[in-house]
This record gives structure tokens, C-alpha cells and sequence, in this order.
């Protein structure tokens, strides 16, 4: 992937009527019809014969509702917290790289919308903008949305680098960005195999804004972001966690015993993913590994979920399995890619939207509300 080459995601006003874009699913087909086939298979692909990816969102749609009536309902409340920071709902935008290749604005637009809707954002390592760009970029907007700033939470996603050195100074930065937590993926000792991206006759390129001040292009950059961490153990944890006061996530947990294994390193959560069924195929839904990490946690730290969010629906599913929010991704890549921050902004208040509508239907005005009881058990026991 040589970091001097960058695909041109052009700034043109969309073909979307926004108003009208009824579920998040409307985004992706204006999102092709903009972005060049390379940045399409980046997006949609995952590893081997994505059997995990589809898992993701099969899981949700296997699950079934078991909803209460005559529950006051005339106000719903999706305000919740992350690991004691308020959001407006709770749900947030997962970290993903190189938002440049999808428009202009990038993780700025990204960040933007997010802290106007008042929702976590996670910022990747490999982001296209700088992390103190996207934080004075969502600080902008949070400031807009209610006088102090606030908006929402911007935490940073970490890779950690041969070079340690170079991990401890982004972990610094970001602590002085503002940023207020950091989300260690551990998911990633070698790189998935994605079909997809090989069979591609051009490299990706990109733009890789923290990194921008190290001196080196091409494929010197390339090694230096090297994303994948086969020598980094649980051994490494509790140094990383010492570069910061900010509280650690772990992100990349699938089974109890690695959840126990992040709270006694002291994680204050845990992210169940399966990287968006982009490394190990055949790995479980992340759904599906929920009810285990909630098991193991036990309450010591939050547990949180990303792939396969695509409705308010799966919101409230994986809430009442347990989880403490989701995260979302592909559905927010299409969306800025189709239309920029207003783009983002529509599919953050149509998952919103959906959240109230699913909540009040189910007899749950209130995100506490929501319990493992709302959701019938699955044929098998899960």
C-alpha cells in the first residue's frame, strides 16, 4: 500500500434526497456509484470466504423479540453512558482507516457528525487526518451543539508499532488531544486474507495524517505503520496501559477467557468484535460471542459490540444480550461516502429514530429498561 500514492475521492454535491433516505442500507448503493472499485472491495470485503461477515449481520436477524404492553412509553430516553462520559443514544462510529479514500473531509465530517448528535467516535490509527485535527474538529461542533464542547466522547483507536517509542507518543498526543480513552486492537498479529483486496490491480494509496511529520514516504511509511502485532502479548498490556492515565479498551474479544484475561489487566472494557469479519473467517459472530465475554466481565468493566449494527433493531438486540453500546462501521463508511457530514448525520438520526421506535414498541422507555428478557432464547440455549 505506498503511502505517496492517494486515490481522488471527488467533493461533489450528492445525487441522495437525504430526507428520504428511509434505513441505512439506502447509503451504499450512492456510495459505488462515487468511489472507485478499489475503495468499494476495501470497504465491503472480509477475509477468506466471508463467512464470518455475513454471520455478522445473520445473527441479528436470527434473534426475536419478546415485547411487553401497557408500558408507559409516551417519552423515550436513549441518553446512556460510556465509562462515565454522557451520549445522546447509545451507539457510536467504529474506528476505520483512510476515511480520506471515502470523501474529502474524511474523519473531520465523521467527527463533526458525531459530536453534533452527541455519539462516541473512535479514531483510527491510520486515520487520513491528523488526531489533533479531528479533535478540533469535533471539539468545533460539540461546542456548537451545547456551549461547552461536549458533544461526544472521541476515543483513540491504537495499533501498537514495532517501535514502541512510536505508540507511547501517539498515546500522548491523543491524551492531549482530548481524547478520553484508548482502544487497544489486539485482533490483528498477522493480516487477514481478503480475496478482494489481492485480486485488485491497483494499490489502495492513502493518506496517513499521524504520520505526516516522520519524515518518510513510500514504502519506508508503510513499515512504519505496519498495523500487525504478532510479538505483542497480554505480557505488553499493562505497559501500554501505563503510557496514560486514560482508561484502556481492548478491542478484538471473542471468548470469556480472554475477557477475563483484559479485566484482570486492568481494561475498564472490552470491545466484542471480529474485526467486521475482515481476519479470522469462520470466527464467531460477534453477536453470537456476546453472552460469553458478558458472562466473564462480570460486571468489572463495560462490553461493548461492533459488526453487523445495521438497525435500531440490532441496537436494542445486542443491549439486551448484554452489551453496553455498539459500535458502528460499514453502515457510517457508505454514508460519508455518499454525502459527506449531512450524510453521516442522516444515519445517525435514522439509527436514533429507529432506537425510539424499536424501544417504545418493545415496552422499554429507557435504555435500563432494556434486559435480557426482551430477547427469546435461540434454539440451543444462546
Amino acid at each position: 500500500m505506498p503511502a505517496s500514492a492517494s486515490m481522488t475521492v471527488m467533493a461533489r454535491p450528492s445525487d441522495l434526497d437525504l430526507e428520504h433516505v428511509a434505513a441505512l442500507a439506502d447509503f451504499e448503493g450512492a456510495a459505488r456509484a462515487r468511489l472507485p472499485r478499489e475503495v468499494i472491495d476495501y470497504v465491503a470485503g472480509g477475509s477468506f470466504d466471508e463467512v464470518t461477515l455475513a454471520d455478522n449481520v445473520g445473527a441479528f436477524r436470527r434473534r426475536r423479540f419478546r415485547p411487553r404492553v401497557l408500558v408507559e412509553t409516551s417519552r423515550i430516553d436513549t441518553a446512556s453512558t460510556l465509562l462515565g462520559f454522557p451520549v445522546a443514544a447509545p451507539f457510536g462510529i467504529c474506528p476505520m482507516a483512510l476515511q480520506g479514500l471515502l470523501h474529502p473531509d474524511g474523519e473531520l465530517a465523521m467527527a463533526r457528525a458525531a459530536a453534533t448528535a452527541g455519539i462516541a467516535m473512535l479514531l483510527s490509527t491510520v486515520s487520513s487526518r491528523s488526531l489533533e485535527e479531528v479533535a478540533a474538529a469535533g471539539s468545533a461542533a460539540g461546542v456548537a451543539r451545547d456551549g461547552d464542547g461536549g458533544g461526544g466522547p472521541r476515543w483513540f483507536q491504537l495499533y501498537v508499532h514495532r517501535e514502541r517509542a512510536l505508540s507511547r507518543t501517539l498515546v500522548e498526543r491523543a491524551a492531549a488531544a482530548g481524547y478520553a480513552a484508548i482502544v487497544l486492537t489486539v485482533d490483528l498479529p498477522v493480516m487477514g486474507h481478503r480475496d478482494s483486496e489481492i485480486r485488485r490491480i491497483e494499490a489502495l494509496g492513502g493518506t496517513y495524517g499521524n504520520f505526516a511529520d516522520q519524515g518518510v514516504d513510500g514504502a519506508d511509511l508503510d513499515q512504519l505503520i505496519d498495523m500487525r502485532h504478532a510479538t505483542l502479548t497480554w505480557d505488553d498490556v499493562a505497559e501500554i496501559a501505563s503510557w496514560t492515565d486514560l482508561p484502556l479498551v481492548i478491542k478484538g474479544i471473542l471468548v470469556g477467557e480472554d475477557a477475563r484475561i483484559a479485566m484482570e489487566s486492568g481494561a475498564a472494557a472490552v470491545v466484542v468484535s471480529n474485526h467486521g469479519g475482515r481476519q479470522l473467517d469462520r470466527a464467531p459472530a460477534s453477536l453470537d460471542a456476546l453472552s460469553e465475554v458478558v458472562a466473564a466481565v462480570a460486571g468489572r468493566g463495560e462490553v461493548y459490540l461492533d459488526g453487523g449494527v445495521r438497525r435500531g433493531t440490532d441496537v436494542v438486540t445486542a443491549l439486551a444480550l448484554g452489551a453496553d453500546a455498539v459500535f458502528v462501521g460499514r453502515p457510517m463508511a457508505w454514508a460519508l461516502a455518499a454525502a459527506g457530514e449531512p450524510g453521516v448525520a442522516r444515519a445517525i438520526a435514522l439509527l436514533r429514530q429507529e432506537l425510539e421506535t424499536t424501544m417504545a414498541l418493545l415496552g422499554t422507555p429507557s435504555i435500563a429498561s432494556i434486559t435480557r428478557g426482551h430477547v427469546a432464547a435461540e434454539p440451543g440455549g444462546r
